[in-house]
């Protein structure tokens, strides 16, 4: 970034992934919004195989800027949370990815226009983000099938089909073997449970915008956790219909909790996923709530909603 020209306005740093649609269109609904709304001339960053976002963020606070613009997809915006957080500075999301779970929870317009007018005159609040064994993350993180769903999805597939991708990949894991967890919820005994995985969530939403934790918010300061042990495909069309349907009901093939730090230990190396991103097999996952630590921007009318 150049430095700011006196009276120039505040300037924002669009951190964007060029595998989007069209960054050229991105680039001049950002200007034309940020000259309507009295910004200056808005700094187009592109993110690399070698960096998702952090280094380019960092280098926008570093020179200044009064706003991160994360254009992509939930691992873009992981990358900008994970500089942005914890300083003054907002961070809006131009949601181009194939999840966007974080921007579904905030209810950022998936419209480009109307996502980069939130950006530029929208208003800020703060919401939690979560560490899974040190890899920041916004939305959800877990072990066992989910993240095996994940490795699964092609990237060339998640571009192409968004959200459904995922689903196509998960029909070939669903009967994946079950494996055996101790679950500790803060401090309380753990909980021995045969499960497929184990998701925590910062936010609710599965890809698609379906809400497998209903009552999760990303500003109160909690964790929700999920437990899935369907038995074979009709446990699986009961789980299915229940998540629809936004029911709250739990058994031993959906089972849901809340806390601050989430201890999960299996029986064998699993593989484990953060914001949509393989983080490594191991054979536990420590997630930990950072109450209230990002700054982001939203719709006015929304600005004190999940």
């Amino acid at each position: 970034m150049q430095e700011r020209a006196s009276g120039s306005g505040p300037t924002a740093a669009v951190v964007v992934n060029p595998r989007i649609q069209d960054p050229q269109l991105l680039r001049e609904v950002c200007e034309r919004a940020a000259a309507a709304s009295g910004w200056g001339s808005p700094v187009l960053l592109e993110t690399t195989p070698d960096d998702a976002g952090a280094i380019l963020a960092r280098r926008a606070l570093e020179t200044g800027a009064d706003l991160v613009i994360a254009a992509g997809g939930d691992g873009t915006v992981r990358a900008c949370a994970e500089v942005v957080a914890g300083t003054d500075v907002p961070l809006a999301i131009v949601p181009c990815g194939c999840a966007n779970l974080t921007a579904v929870a905030l209810r950022i317009p998936a419209r480009l226009h109307a996502a980069v007018q939130v950006a530029f005159q929208g208003q800020d609040r703060w919401i939690d983000l979560a560490t899974a064994d040190g890899a920041l993350f916004t939305a959800m993180a877990g072990i066992g099938l989910d993240a095996a769903v994940v490795g699964a999805t092609p990237r060339a597939a998640k571009r192409l089909a968004g959200w459904p991708a995922y689903a196509a990949a998960g029909t070939g894991q669903l009967l994946r073997p079950p494996s055996a967890f101790a679950i500790r919820l803060d401090d309380d005994e753990p909980l021995r449970r045969v499960a497929r995985s184990v998701t925590v969530g910062n936010s609710g939403l599965l890809p698609g915008g379906f809400p497998i934790m209903p009552d999760a918010r990303l500003d109160d300061g909690m964790l929700d956790v999920v437990i899935l042990a369907p038995s074979g495909l009709l446990g699986w069309a009961s789980v299915g219909l229940r998540i629809v349907a936004r029911s709250r009901h739990d058994d031993a093939q959906l089972e849901r909790h809340r806390a601050r730090r989430v201890e999960i230990t299996a029986d064998a190396d699993l593989p484990r996923q953060a914001d949509g991103e393989m983080i490594g097999s191991a054979r536990s996952l420590t997630v930990a709530v950072l109450p209230g630590v990002l700054r982001v921007r939203v719709s006015r009318a929304r600005a004190g909603q999940s």
